[in-house]
């Protein structure tokens, strides 16, 4: 965004956050949270919440917009994908799973031939039109990669897992004039 006083462009950073998985997993979120997300002025979560007081947790450090992933109960009426505008770059925020027959379809697929991140990537990129960025979660495996000009990112999850050994993982967006850059943070308990 322009600083119309300065003639200079503002930065905008945003906190990208999915799989917490409270109290499914995890008891409560990672102090370090906090610390990452220092500055941010909204945060994504990508869905598998599992309990409301996360969100009004990370509602402390900056407002939230999350979407509903298979680990959320239906009753919580969040959207299963949204697309978001900052500072003139659109986002679509989606947890990833599709709904609960590609869940389960997904889910033999699997076992039976190995996960792809490519068939992954594939259907975050279909699920959204007209975006410069798609947020997921739902696969517990952090990626940072372009499709064409489309950036798809996935901050990895917060909570345990056979995927995640190193310990809580978030993502920060940083938008400047339009553009979004990614990284990875890790999180301190």
């Amino acid at each position: 965004m322009l600083d119309l006083a300065t003639g200079r462009i503002v930065t905008t950073f945003v906190g990208v956050i999915a799989d917490t998985h409270i109290p499914q997993r995890l008891r409560r979120l990672p102090g370090g949270i906090t610390q990452a997300f220092d500055g941010v002025s909204l945060i994504l979560h990508a869905g598998d919440i599992n309990c409301p007081r996360v969100l009004d947790e990370l509602g402390r450090i900056a407002p939230v917009l999350a979407v509903s992933g298979n680990a959320d109960p239906p009753w919580w009426n969040l959207p299963r994908s949204r697309v978001v505008e900052v500072d003139g770059c659109r986002i679509g925020l989606a947890h990833g799973h599709g709904g609960w027959r590609r869940y389960l379809l997904d889910k033999v697929r699997d076992k039976l031939g190995g996960w792809r991140q490519s068939r992954y990537l594939r259907y975050a990129r279909e699920s959204f039109q007209d975006v410069d960025v798609i947020v997921t979660g739902h696969t517990h495996r952090a990626h940072l990669v372009y499709a064409g000009r489309v950036l798809l990112f996935n901050p990895g999850p917060v909570a345990p897992d056979y995927y995640n050994t190193r310990g809580p993982i978030v993502g920060l967006l940083r938008i400047e004039g339009g553009t979004a850059r990614a990284e990875l943070v890790r999180v301190n308990w």
